[in-house]
């Protein structure tokens, strides 16, 4: 019996080294459903916004492209399942410095502009997750800006 109870408490402790890989999963997928929520804001998926969120969890997350895939499949399905951004956005306040949330919003920004203009709905997505996220207004719009020059888009889109 004694045996027994000690078998059942030694399957409740998680490993430490678990517990980082599993926050670490957590802080990927949270980072890809708002990539990905983005990306399905205007309606319309163009294949270039599809690449441009692809390259950024490579590169964000030095992954491979395999791996990036998987990502953007499980953030996909995750996107369609959730009913607010608050428990994505909750993650990355967790484990994140205010530096790492403007990469992640830069990124976001990226994808909106991938396809050579914003939508509103896009630029609304983005307002909200900011928002969410705890970034000030200047920081937001620096980020946009960077984003939209990069991509070659005029000022007033």
């Amino acid at each position: 019996m004694l045996r027994t109870l000690q078998d059942l408490f030694d399957s409740l402790i998680v490993p430490p080294d678990t517990r980082a890989a599993d926050a670490l999963h957590r802080l990927r997928l949270a980072t890809a459903v708002l990539l990905v929520e983005v990306m399905r804001a205007d309606g319309d998926i163009a294949a270039v916004e599809r690449e441009t969120l692809l390259a950024a969890l490579r590169r964000e997350f030095l992954l491979g492209e395999d791996e990036a895939r998987q990502l953007f499949e499980l953030a996909e399905r995750s996107a369609r399942e959730a009913t607010d951004y608050h428990g994505f956005t909750s993650i990355l306040n967790e484990r994140l410095s205010e530096a790492e949330k403007l990469r992640v919003i830069g990124a976001m920004w990226q994808v909106a502009y991938a396809d050579g203009h914003l939508d509103a709905h896009e630029n609304h997505v983005l307002w909200r997750i900011a928002d969410l996220l705890h970034l000030s207004h200047g920081a937001y719009i620096a980020a946009k800006i960077r984003a939209r020059d990069d991509a070659g888009v005029a000022a007033d889109e």
